[in-house]
């Protein structure tokens, strides 16, 4: 079962989760991380460092972010492989928490 990254990440896109991802299963967009359900190997290692608390096994993802599922696996098709942590936003902080972030995703 794959781990999927949801609404909080959007925009806040913490990227501790990558730096111990053993098979480099992370996708990185404009302001968004993705997790590509076909390289996930369900070790479990990247939930517990994402700050922003977005990643959950593909079973637990909360009420009304399913579609998240998808969304995951189609753009990890589209975008490229991140390996090496990365400097948060600025205003990461300041982003957490907000609900319903879908609109500002950037493809």
């Amino acid at each position: 079962m794959p781990f999927v990254v949801t609404d909080n990440c959007i925009k806040c896109k913490y990227t501790d989760c990558v730096e111990v991802c053993p098979v480099d299963c992370f996708h990185e967009g404009p302001n968004f991380l993705v997790i590509d359900p076909d390289e996930c190997i369900d070790c479990t290692l990247c939930e517990p460092e994402c700050p922003a608390q977005a990643i959950f096994p593909e079973d637990d993802v909360p009420a009304g972010q399913e579609h998240y599922i998808k969304l995951n696996a189609e753009l990890s098709r589209d975008w490229p492989v991140i390996a090496v942590r990365k400097e948060a936003p600025p205003d990461a902080a300041e982003w957490d928490g907000v609900k319903d972030k879908l609109k500002y995703l950037e493809k």
